[in-house]
């Protein structure tokens, strides 16, 4: 984004707020004016007729909305919040000008927990469901265990953090923007900024990673675009480091009250939880504060065979930044906590953590199965995915290992995590959540030029699940043309098909649904037209390695390209019956999902019973993604979600001190794993198709970071359970696990 420059482009600085809540008593720019190269200094004043507040909605019961400024006028909510914006000539001298904008705050009290928020009364989503006779089987169970776990804040860090460049021309907004949801952008900055959505343009270069961070849309984005308008000329703005850890929608931070009953062989009859959301100040567009309890809560149950369950989601306002989408959204904490609870109750009972699952696991005979939270899993073999989990980790020889290793004083624990997780959604899906403001739909038009070139446009981008490759392999199959004939185009709102965007392991059943599809389409048409030049049946024509050919008869073939010519150009006589001029097809596509896809992983840690440093040793899993379209760029999604479970696992952390002030504001502070931390990885596949899903495809890009730090806590809760320490709780942080000083000495 930032190679990106425009004729006349002006920069962009936020001035931002030191303090997690205060009143504003004033902003003095006269001095930030002055700087040499600042052409204006931007204020809520100054917005406040051109550009409304961002207030996503959510119908059901529960919700109470909130309202989110493009620049904070009398009060900041949280620590990083923007109250100005300085344009000048050169990025120096904007971020320059921000130094000499003087803020006249009057410090506030802050709610800093969710406790805080819970006294305070900010419920801003609440919504409770019930399945099954939860009292009986409770009053009933042999075992009733209950726990709390939680799980710190975290940042999503893509590389390239948000940007935009927007280029207002009189008449019409143009945006580049860093986002994985084009389509939501420009509905959101045309009502923001009062346009019809036809006045707005989105274009995508490289978005450099999202992990969910840039399928929302922010204030910054609805700022930048004003600036633009109210000065007429093109306003860049490229986030910094420490506005992406201080100031953008952060991740996970909730604590579960989980309560399990169960039989005496271990069997989960019933579960009870409560989800506690820190959502931050406002609500996120477009998804809501609903996200993270509600998906926690809902998925919270896993691949198992559970019926009465009961649970109560809350997101509860602090002064903080608002919770958002990351990779896993929900789903990584239901996973934890389910996991964690069912290694408890093993422990309780006696059992191994491998065998209380097997007695647990859906059979794949069972489904489709409606799960305890009521959700329909379409497909799946869970019993046969975790021992083949176990065989490829070598799961019994493992553990002799370990027994000798602790008669030996180390602390080598083995822990295992089944997860399941819903990709693939569309339309009917974000209704029912209540979500009007996701369309859910996707699509792509696929094109054969004159010369058998393919072009594809889709409603979609990448953020680099190697979408371009996985289209490529798809059209080129299809049409019979070699890879490097085919041609993905960026996504521009301006030409490309209206969709959704990419979020939610969305991406393979989009391209399966909306370029698959429209590829047959054009096949069709290349078949007819093949078919009537080479004088056969459209039955007997083969198409591939770039010709058509009548089967059995090597001799009767003829370049694809000779075809294509004429679908632009017709012969004396014209095209046969029936076929339209041109090859070129769109496909709308609304993916009638969820589908389910799921993993097993085991992880095998060492804790240093000095320093608490927990090491992994080895990483063993199987996937379940059913049919792989491209089995590298599968497993190169695996490996990027486990690094960043096990750094959710293990070391990332935002912190905030009482007053709402964050601490952790640098990569100094803020831990990402780094290449040494992430062990090598034994990766296994396993195929259940999507019964609903065009090719049976499902989705799998999140399902590392979901799985990982369930796994890893199960591994460092076995490694210091002759300790008697307790893993409730993500991070992990070594000096929980390190041996009191004067046990050292």
């Amino acid at each position: 984004m930032d190679d990106l420059a425009l004729p006349g482009m002006l920069h962009a600085a936020f001035v931002r707020s030191p303090h997690a809540h205060a009143a504003v008593r004033a902003i003095d720019a006269a001095a930030a004016r002055a700087v040499p190269g600042v052409v204006a200094v931007v204020t809520a004043a100054d917005l406040g007729p051109i550009a409304r507040p961002l207030s996503p909605r959510l119908e059901g019961d529960g919700f109470t909305p909130t309202v989110w400024p493009a620049l904070a006028g009398d009060r900041v909510r949280f620590c990083g919040e923007a109250v100005a914006l300085v344009v000048a000539r050169s990025a120096v001298a904007a971020v320059d000008g921000r130094e000499a904008v003087t803020v006249d705050y009057e410090p506030l009290p802050a709610l800093a927990s969710v406790d805080a928020g819970l006294r305070a009364g900010e419920v801003i989503f609440r919504r409770v469901f019930h399945r099954g006779d939860v009292d009986a089987v409770f009053a009933g169970a042999a075992v009733v265990l209950g726990e709390t776990f939680a799980h710190g804040r975290v940042a999503p860090s893509p590389m390239e953090p948000r940007g935009l460049v927007a280029d207002w021309d009189g008449e019409a907004l143009t945006v580049h923007a860093s986002t994985q949801s084009p389509g939501v952008l420009r509905v959101a900055l045309a009502a923001s900024l009062a346009l019809p959505e036809s006045a707005v343009r989105v274009v995508v270069p490289d978005v450099g990673g999202g992990f969910g961070l840039k399928a929302q849309v922010f204030p910054e984005d609805v700022a930048i675009a004003a600036a633009s308008r109210l000065l007429g000329r093109p306003v860049k703005w490229v986030e910094e480091r420490r506005e992406c850890l201080a100031a953008a929608s952060h991740a996970r931070e909730q604590r579960v009250e989980v309560e399990v009953a169960a039989d005496r062989a271990g069997r989960v009859l019933g579960l009870r939880a409560r989800t506690l959301s820190d959502a931050g100040a406002y609500h996120v567009y477009p998804t809501t504060q609903a996200l993270e309890p509600l998906g926690s809560a809902a998925i919270l149950p896993g691949p198992y065979l559970t019926q009465a369950y009961a649970y109560e989601a809350l997101a509860v306002r602090t002064n903080k930044p608002p919770l958002g989408a990351y990779r896993g959204v929900g789903m990584t904490m239901g996973a934890f906590v389910m996991e964690r609870a069912l290694d408890l109750v093993a422990a309780r009972l006696g059992l191994d953590p491998a065998e209380i699952r097997r007695r647990n696991l859906i059979p794949r005979e069972a489904y489709p199965f409606t799960s305890a939270s009521g959700m329909i899993y379409d497909s799946g073999d869970f019993p046969k995915a975790l021992e083949q989990a176990l065989g490829i980790a070598g799961y019994e020889a493992l553990r002799v290992e370990q027994k000798a290793a602790r008669a030996a004083g180390r602390l080598i624990g083995i822990g295992i995590a089944c997860y399941t997780e819903y990709t693939g959604m569309g339309a009917e899906v974000f209704r029912r959540r209540g979500m009007p403001d996701v369309p859910g739909i996707e699509a792509a038009t696929v094109t054969m030029q004159p010369d058998a070139t393919v072009r594809c446009r889709v409603s979609f981008p990448s953020q680099g699940q190697g979408h371009a490759t996985a289209v490529a392999q798809v059209v080129a199959d299809r049409l019979g043309v070699p890879l490097e004939r085919v041609r993905l185009e960026r996504v521009d709102t301006a030409a490309s098909p209206i969709g959704t965007g990419t979020f939610g392991s969305r991406g393979a059943v989009s391209i399966g649904g909306s370029v698959g599809a429209a590829a047959d389409r054009v096949r069709e048409r290349i078949v007819t037209l093949a078919a009537h030049l080479l004088e056969a049946s459209p039955a007997d024509v083969i198409i591939g390695d770039g010709s058509a050919g009548v089967r059995g008869v090597p001799a009767r073939r003829m370049p694809l390209a000779d075809v294509a010519r004429l679908a632009y150009a017709p012969p004396l006589g014209g095209l046969p019956p029936g076929v339209e001029p041109g090859l070129e097809a769109t496909v709308h596509f609304d993916p009638p999902g969820p589908t389910f896809s799921g993993a097993v992983h085991v992880a095998v840690v060492e804790v240093d019973r000095e320093t608490g440093r927990v090491r992994v040793l080895r990483y063993a899993l199987v996937e379940d993604c059913g049919p792989l379209i491209n089995p590298l760029l599968v497993e190169g999604q695996i490996h990027g979600a486990v690094a960043q479970g096990l750094g959710e696992a293990l070391l990332e952390g935002l912190v905030h001190d009482t007053d709402g002030t964050l601490l952790t504001a640098t990569l100094m502070d803020y831990a990402l794993p780094r290449a040494d931390d992430v062990p090598g990885f034994e990766i296994g596949h396993l195929e259940t198709p999507a019964p609903r899903m065009p090719g049976g495809l499902k989705g799998m890009g999140e399902g590392g970071t979901i799985g990982a730090p369930a796994a890893i806590a199960n591994a460092v809760a076995d490694a210091v359970a002759p300790l008697g320490i307790a893993v409730t709780s993500l991070p992990i942080r070594a000096e929980t696990l390190a041996r009191p000083r004067k046990e050292r000495t």
